[in-house]
């Protein structure tokens, strides 16, 4: 059986909550990445930004210099590393996510799986983006 923990990506950009909204989309731009996810200091995930929020704060003019924790997604849906790809992908049909960060049993960030991840591997193909 095809695992989360086959598919994630390990190298999962974070950020911040007390980053500015500024920084954060600066990150996502230079990083070529569509989220970052906010972590504490025991690497449980606390918040994800996504380029989504990015556009529709532009959209909406809201001030750039605010903490990303004014503005990040705080209920954050996770998936367990050992869950099965068949898991994964109904909690990104049903939350209707494309982002969702992978964890421990700890509850500890490990991975991130995203929508582009997993067309690019079903259709052989290979991207650097998020």
């Amino acid at each position: 059986m095809l695992l989360v923990k086959h598919m994630m990506l390990t190298n999962v950009i974070t950020a911040s909550p007390s980053m500015t909204v500024k920084e954060t989309i600066e990150i996502l731009y230079e990083k070529h990445i569509g989220c970052v996810v906010s972590i504490d200091d025991d690497k449980k995930c606390i918040g994800i930004f996504t380029e989504r929020d990015a556009i529709r704060l532009v959209a909406e003019n809201v001030q750039l210099d605010q903490p990303l924790d004014n503005v990040m997604t705080k209920n954050v849906v996770t998936i367990q590393e050992d869950s099965s790809i068949n898991e994964a992908r109904r909690a990104i049909y049903t939350h209707r996510i494309r982002h969702l960060p992978v964890v421990n049993q700890k509850g500890r960030l490990v991975g991130l799986l995203s929508v582009r991840e997993l067309l690019d591997e079903f259709f052989g193909l290979k991207s650097q983006i998020c």
